[in-house]
């Protein structure tokens, strides 16, 4: 029979030459003298039996970060389980975490299935924002200041029901999920909402104003109850620090692409079918789009909704309102550094988005603003995949920050351009765009860490009233680009389609350069105190599994605060004392 000392020393060795946890020495944890000491069972080689399968067990997850002290708690005989206490470590878990665990790992299949519908919902994104305005004022004969009223009544009405229907989605419960129900069926309404749209018949101003009113308030409705949930299912699906990087880095890809073929796709369709140039051929044009669109759309959300799963969870009652969950967001500091960090960066960036046309038009003097774009764009997507590995070897947080210097320090230099200078903005275009993909696919994946704090601090995954507050900021980002952008260029003076003065040229630039790159660098100096690190997260994670056990944790942000235990069975959950 193999000495207790020899038994114990051997698990050390096992579970140390894994590299999963530190075991520094298992001998010395007081479950393991009390079972010295309890009873004959102690000398008892099942119990040696027993740890050496749970070793076995944690070999065969293959890299998983199980957490090997409960593994080996949980294979004890009752004898030793019914011993107060329990083995702690700084990772904890088990059950469910276990299962979780294995999901860690996203399959490239996976993947693929979530980001489909990205690339679908900027292909109908991009003709309703750019595109459809223009369609309904010049050929369909809406005025433009009502159609004015509309676009900007229906930013309020969207900005507004993000938060609610996140909300709604937090709090469903089907067998099917919480998330998938609303992006499998939403994308029906989607596409039909789309289709009256994009193919408004030959009626009356009036009537035809009503029609526009109508599509454009269902197209949104709609667009966001798949929207929302489809967003709030990324962070949910793994738990992985890393794992969630390659998953975001993967969607927003797909986003720059749909974005980049719905910005081609009237002309792409006008060139295919050989359409006229008039009403009638851009009718044609719409009505060709909506029909390539719609099984696009079905399709991709209901591929993803068919193939991507939703970690099952224990139903816990007492989902907090809508107001409650303010409070708890506004307690949430590491939410509240990545929204303002964020936000502020955005707003920058929608200004070059915004003034594009105008500042190669009037400074640069040349006509090639598609092709810049184009340039930006797929630069973004190809650096991409480096800034993944990036931010798995240094973490996401500092690969944020250097991706936000690269994006930002590269376009300081467009400031300083001027008439001919074509080549040298294509050099700058290109060194930004290194780090545009980045500046997309980081934060988001940054902000599913946050929302495993706030059910750290909650006990709830609140991911849809998240991401609605983060929908909210994005909207609003866009619309204050715009708004500063366009309003302050005709304060200046500027007059369409002819030589500009020194005055709208002078602002121009700094709108178009100067305005971004000061945003951008209060933007990056906010993000240096974002706090969630790779090592902290997994705290993060273990704490969340040992509330589930009935232990109380301590805040890995804030060590002196204490924060009860969850209840079991997946009732309500204690709040922090602070």
């Amino acid at each position: 029979m193999v000495s207790e000392f020899k038994k114990t020393d051997s698990l050390r060795f096992s579970i140390k030459s894994i590299g999963l946890v530190d075991v520094n020495p298992i001998r010395s944890h007081r479950p393991w003298n009390a079972m010295q000491s309890a009873s004959p069972y102690a000398k008892n080689d099942s119990i040696y039996l027993s740890l050496s399968s749970a070793i076995i067990a944690v070999e065969n997850l293959q890299g998983s970060r199980i957490f090997v002290t409960k593994l080996i708690w949980l294979s004890l005989p009752e004898q030793y389980k019914q011993i107060r206490g329990s083995i702690r470590s700084e990772r904890i878990p088990t059950g469910e975490s276990m299962n979780k665990a294995v999901q860690h790992t996203l399959t490239f299949y996976t993947k693929i299935a979530y980001a489909a519908p990205a690339f679908t919902l900027a292909m109908v994104g991009i003709p309703v924002y750019v595109y459809i305005p223009k369609f309904y004022t010049d050929v369909v004969g809406i005025d433009i200041a009502v159609l004015g009223v509309l676009m900007f009544t229906v930013r309020i009405f969207d900005a507004l029901t993000d938060p609610i229907l996140g909300h709604i989605s937090d709090r469903t419960t089907t067998r099917f999920g919480r998330r998938r129900p609303y992006i499998a069926i939403g994308a029906l309404f989607v596409a039909a909402s789309m289709f009256v749209l994009f193919n408004p018949p030959h009626i009356s101003n009036a009537l035809a104003t009503l029609w526009f009113g109508a599509g454009i308030y269902a197209l949104f409705l709609f667009w966001t109850a798949v929207t929302v949930p489809y967003e709030s299912l990324g962070p949910e699906l793994t738990f992985d620090y890393d794992a969630r990087t390659s998953l975001f880095a993967m969607r927003d890809g797909f986003l720059i692409v749909g974005t980049l073929v719905a910005a081609s796709s009237p002309a792409l369709v006008q060139w295919m079918f050989d359409l006229p140039t008039g009403a009638e051929g851009q009718r044609r044009q719409f009505f060709l789009i909506s029909l390539i669109y719609m099984p696009l759309l079905v399709g991709s959300c209901w591929w993803c909704a068919r193939s991507v799963r939703e970690i099952e969870r224990a139903d816990k009652p007492g989902q907090p309102s809508v107001l409650q969950g303010l409070r708890y967001v506004s307690k949430n500091r590491p939410f509240l550094i990545l929204l303002l960090s964020y936000t502020i960066s955005a707003i920058g960036s929608n200004l070059p988005a915004t003034l594009i046309l105008f500042y190669v038009t009037y400074v640069l003097q040349s006509s090639m603003a598609d092709a810049f774009l184009l340039l930006y764009f797929v630069t973004g997507i190809l650096f991409l995949p480096g800034w993944v590995w990036l931010a798995r070897v240094i973490g996401k947080k500092p690969a944020w920050l250097a991706s936000m210097a690269i994006n930002s320090g590269a376009f300081m230099g467009v400031f300083f351009l001027g008439p001919g200078d074509v080549a040298l903005y294509g050099i700058l275009v290109f060194f930004s765009g290194i780090g545009f993909g980045a500046t997309l696919a980081l934060p988001s994946a940054i902000q599913a860490d946050v929302i495993d704090y706030d059910e750290l601090l909650t006990g709830h995954r609140r991911e849809g009233q998240y991401i609605g507050l983060w929908s909210i900021a994005k909207k609003l980002a866009a619309a204050t680009g715009v708004g500063i952008g366009l309003t302050v260029l005709g304060w200046a003076g500027y007059t369409p389609n002819v030589e500009q003065s020194d005055t709208v040229v002078l602002t121009l630039r700094i709108l178009y350069a100067g305005v971004p790159s000061m945003f951008s660098l209060i933007a990056f100096v906010i993000a240096l105190a974002y706090p969630i690190t790779g090592e902290v997260h997994r705290q993060i994670r273990a704490a969340i599994e040992q509330q589930k056990t009935g232990m109380p944790v301590r805040d890995p942000l804030r060590p002196s605060n204490a924060i009860g235990a969850a209840l079991s069975g997946g009732g309500s959950t204690k709040r922090s004392k602070a």
